[in-house]
């Protein structure tokens, strides 16, 4: 009965993929030629809209491009993910001289050359013009478009901030070429690499003496992640690598988990209101995506305060929460428990009161605010002197 279920979903979801994907035609004047793309963009897309979208540019279009929507949709379904414009360049029988490169260098020439800058000063800016994009972009490339992608990376100003390189067959120094250019990296950066053990010899012998050097990568700014699959061929692996490479390049993206409470939440040294600031101002800085923080994770973050006895991060949540969004009752709910907490139970009624002319959240209970107000009522034994402050 799973199975079945799995099965209609996915029959669903490529339906839907097929009549949301769009036809573009785009004239190249650096190849002389124009180049079909096809184009599939984020549910509830609105180019009216001031949200942006990362882009992901598929190479080989006319075998990727499907895989590639498929596991974006599925990962923004959960909200894994971002909501993410992504374009394949059909190539067709134009592939073996789009992908052309120097024998010896491994970077792109002549008709490689050619498609290069296609890609920088025609495609791209395009693409910018004509959709909401963020400042974010993914290349994904299989095999000879696997190696060619990394010339974008040798770049000073690299093209794209994430590559995913899925069975790429190296040519000459491409492979040193890009070993090098990881370790002097300055900015954020993301490289996905992936073979498995039935894949083409000659390339899983490349891609494991890059893993080797790129394994012990010692630079902050650039994030590497890599897969050795079992039982899969040098085609079959393209699914579970571009599934695991979304994974790990959002993983920012997605929402407070287990496994970040654990490891980061819970160790961090200072008020937890920092932490999750920080972390939403990670992801517009990564992404360039402004995402509101949930209230699930204002009241996880609350809870974990509470176990440690954090009475200072329900002032910084309140404040938070305020900023993001005035209206609502939340930032005024974490002032009061701060004030309350604090043992300023005037103050602390006073805001629990105010919480309920705002807008009502889904997991704070009025019935509990009136309560509290009752109780504070009762226990009215403040003698300290309390001042109005920028938190009123």
């Amino acid at each position: 009965m799973k199975k079945a279920l799995i099965l209609l979903f996915t029959m669903s979801l490529c339906l839907q993929i097929s009549a949301q994907v769009s036809y573009d035609e785009l004239f190249s004047y650096q190849l002389n030629q124009t180049r079909e793309l096809k184009v599939k963009l984020p549910k509830n897309y609105d180019e009216n809209a001031l949200l942006k979208h990362p882009v992901i540019i598929v190479f080989d279009g006319d075998y990727l491009f499907e895989p590639v929507v498929g596991q974006v949709e599925f990962q923004t379904y959960f909200d894994d993910m971002p909501g993410s414009i992504v374009v394949g360049i059909m190539q067709g029988n134009e592939r073996f001289y789009d992908s052309y490169v120097d024998e010896a260098t491994g970077l792109p020439v002549e008709s490689g050359a050619n498609f290069y800058e296609f890609i920088g000063k025609e495609l791209l800016p395009y693409i910018d013009s004509k959709y909401n994009t963020s400042k974010f972009r993914v290349a994904v490339g299989h095999n000879k478009m696997g190696n060619f992608i990394n010339a974008f990376a040798l770049k000073e100003l690299p093209l794209f901030q994430a590559y995913v390189n899925l069975s790429p067959d190296f040519v000459g120094n491409m492979q040193k070429n890009i070993i090098n250019r990881l370790q002097w990296m300055e900015n954020d950066f993301f490289y996905y690499m992936a073979t498995s053990d039935n894949d083409i010899p000659q390339i899983r012998d490349m891609v494991l003496e890059a893993h080797l050097s790129l394994k012990n990568l010692d630079n902050k700014k650039v994030t590497y992640y890599f897969d050795d699959f079992n039982n899969d061929t040098h085609y079959t692996l393209v699914s579970s690598a571009i599934s695991r490479a979304f994974d790990k390049i959002f993983d920012l993206y997605k929402p407070l988990r287990e496994k970040e409470i654990i490891e980061k939440v819970i160790p961090y040294e200072g008020t937890l209101d920092v932490y999750l600031a920080e972390r939403y101002e990670r992801l517009d800085e990564l992404f360039g995506i402004e995402k509101p923080i949930p209230e699930e994770e204002f009241e996880k973050i609350a809870k974990i305060a509470e176990e440690r006895e954090d009475i200072e991060t329900f002032r910084g949540l309140g404040k938070l929460a305020k900023k993001q969004n005035p209206e609502s009752l939340l930032g005024t709910y974490y002032l009061a428990q701060y004030a309350e907490k604090s043992g300023k139970n005037k103050k602390a009624k006073k805001l629990y009161e105010s919480a309920l002319t705002l807008n009502d959240v889904s997991h704070v209970n009025r019935e509990f605010i009136f309560s509290k107000i009752d109780e504070l009522t009762i226990v009215d034994t403040d003698d300290e002197n309390e001042e109005d402050d920028e938190e009123n």
